[in-house]
């Protein structure tokens, strides 16, 4: 049966017709729907674990059971896993063992735009980058045929446009195959240096043999078109390409973006009057060849930085301008925190004390956007924590006048060791824990703190007052963010507290189905004096106008109250 599918859906789809029969991940958008649509098939264990260190390492422990298994993340979630993966590449596998990492070229929903096929390079793993669903859908079974061929991880790489497009995909009955029987083998398993000296040959014996069956099995294929053009690309670059240029052009779709191999460029090259290489973001196809000494066009035409287009592609290489109207620039928009959001309480308050925040990722990320502007830095998960830890230790005297901010998610992701590190070496540094009951921005995924599993089955609900007790933290106490004068004094106590401090500010998030919105606020134009203090949070239910003043959009608010807490007048009821 053929059915439209998400990228992601289809991969999920595809992951579980091939038998798998584990997988654990962490959310991260564009990979989330990946494990979320493989929790939906019954016959496979699908979970939800703290970090994607965790669940690679849970999925690694899964194969050598003798079973397929599986882990997603995001591209920056790669970094956090690459400490098993790396090794992992030396030891293989036993049962198949595939790791889809989601690339989110154009930074849709990410702080940096790395390109995961430099951690293929790295650790030697194969990659497979499909080009469409019905690509997702097939490579996921060839991943497991290479992981237990080759005795080797393998990476899926997805795209934001392709995790989130739609195309056909013919669906296929699930085939579970038989659990390989597990041997007990230091010499392969144990990555001590005497064991892992041999196993970095094996590796490198195993990239040639994966470039021989690169170049045999059919994963790369060529589409014949004009002789003057010559394409190398893959994935969503294919699909622009062939959108933009047609039969104008000859076309070797890679299927395998590492190992590459030169024999099969350069003999597809040889073929074409000139080739083109067309990649989004780093120069690695690109700088291949040219290091096997295939000419070709790259990055001298196109950008290293965010998405291309067709338009783009055409322009370039044909030297024609776009034929479609440009469409009209649509107004800015700034994105903002929800209407009712628990955490424009609290950051209210750190903008007002004019407090240095080292902020984290998630949803508090937006309290760094005006009217706000209240979060001096945000870089990694967990980092917020730590480097509080460095600035005070680079600053002492900024120990009244600093804080972290940090998720309930994210904490138990990579905020604890950071706490520990603080409490360890004796800082007395103030950390906000926002625990809005769910991992929010990623579209709300249950977390270790929520007490419910991916599947929704009740669990153990992580105690954040007891952790961080256990850690060592004797000042830790909860506060509600829209109680702006209860968090305030909160805060001032606790930055002239000599010891470590955690202030957890708890309230769930508003979207949530358990949280019902109470009536519209109101605001009475006779109290209202224009001074704009209710603007000062950044609600997006609250307008202004300059004649009738500030009045409230009924279809957003949310009856939260906390302008109702800023005004002067008593203007809103």
């Amino acid at each position: 049966m053929r059915k439209l599918m998400l990228g992601n859906a289809a991969l999920a789809r595809g992951l579980y017709e091939a038998g798998v029969s584990f997988a654990s991940s962490y959310p991260g958008t564009p990979s989330t729907e990946i494990t979320e649509v493989l929790a939906e098939y019954k016959d496979v264990r699908a979970e939800w674990a703290p970090n994607e260190k965790v669940a690679c390492e849970a999925a690694f422990g899964a194969s050598l059971s003798g079973v397929r298994s599986f882990s997603a993340m995001k591209h920056v979630g790669l970094n956090v896993a690459a400490d098993l993966i790396y090794s992992a590449s030396y030891t293989g596998v036993n049962g198949g063992f595939v790791i889809a990492v989601a690339d989110d070229q154009g930074m849709h929903s990410s702080q940096n735009e790395q390109d995961s096929r430099n951690h293929a390079r790295g650790a030697k793993l194969p990659m497979l980058e499909p080009a469409d669903s019905a690509d997702a859908r097939d490579f996921a079974a060839l991943a497991y045929e290479v992981s237990e061929t080759f005795d080797t991880p393998v990476f899926l790489r997805m795209s934001t446009r392709v995790a989130h497009s739609q195309s056909l995909v013919e669906e296929h009955d699930r085939v579970v195959p038989e659990r390989k029987p597990y041997a007990k083998n230091i010499a392969k398993y144990v990555m001590m240096p005497a064991n892992a000296r041999p196993r970095h040959h094996f590796v490198e014996e195993r990239t040639q043999k994966l470039i021989s069956w690169a170049e045999t099995s059919g994963i790369n294929k060529i589409y014949p078109g004009d002789k003057k053009i010559g394409i190398v690309a893959a994935g969503i670059a294919y699909q622009y390409a062939r959108e933009a240029l047609g039969d104008k052009a000859s076309y070797l779709k890679l299927g395998m973006v590492y190992p590459l191999s030169a024999k099969q460029i350069a003999d597809f090259a040889a073929t074409v009057d000139k080739l083109y290489v067309i990649e989004e973001l780093d120069p690695f196809i690109e700088e291949f060849c040219l290091s096997h000494g295939i000419a070709c066009e790259g990055k001298a035409l196109f950008s290293l930085c965010g998405e291309y287009t067709p338009g783009m592609i055409r322009a370039a290489i044909l030297g024609e301008a776009d034929e479609k109207a440009a469409p009209a620039a649509a107004p800015v928009r700034p994105p903002v925190m929800c209407p009712g959001c628990p955490h424009r309480g609290i950051f209210h308050v750190l903008s007002k004390l004019k407090l240095r925040v080292s902020g984290d990722i998630g949803c508090y990320t937006l309290g760094a956007v005006a009217p706000l502007a209240a979060v001096d830095s945000t870089v990694d998960m967990g980092e917020s924590v730590s480097g509080l830890h460095g600035m005070l230790a680079g600053d002492p005297s900024l120990a009244d006048k600093a804080v972290a901010v940090i998720g309930d998610s994210t904490f138990v992701h990579s905020g604890i060791t950071g706490l520990i590190n603080i409490v360890y070496n004796k800082t007395p540094a103030t950390v906000l824990i926002l625990d809005n009951s769910i991992t929010g921005m990623t579209g709300h995924q249950q977390n270790p703190c929520t007490g419910l599993t991916l599947q929704q089955e009740p669990t153990h609900a992580l105690d954040l007052v007891a952790l961080c007790k256990a850690i060592g933290v004797n000042r830790v106490r909860m506060e509600d963010p829209f109680d702006v004068k209860g968090c305030e004094a909160a805060l001032k106590e606790e930055l002239a507290a000599a010891e470590p401090s955690v202030i957890i500010v708890k309230r769930p998030c508003a979207l949530l189905k358990s949280v019902k919105p109470k009536p519209a606020l109101h605001v009475d134009p006779e109290k209202c004096k224009k001074c704009r203090k209710c603007m000062s949070i950044g609600c997006p239910a609250i307008l202004f106008d300059k004649e009738q003043g500030a009045r409230i959009d009924p279809t957003l608010c949310t009856g939260c109250g906390l302008c109702v807490s800023l005004c002067p007048f008593g203007a809103i009821s």
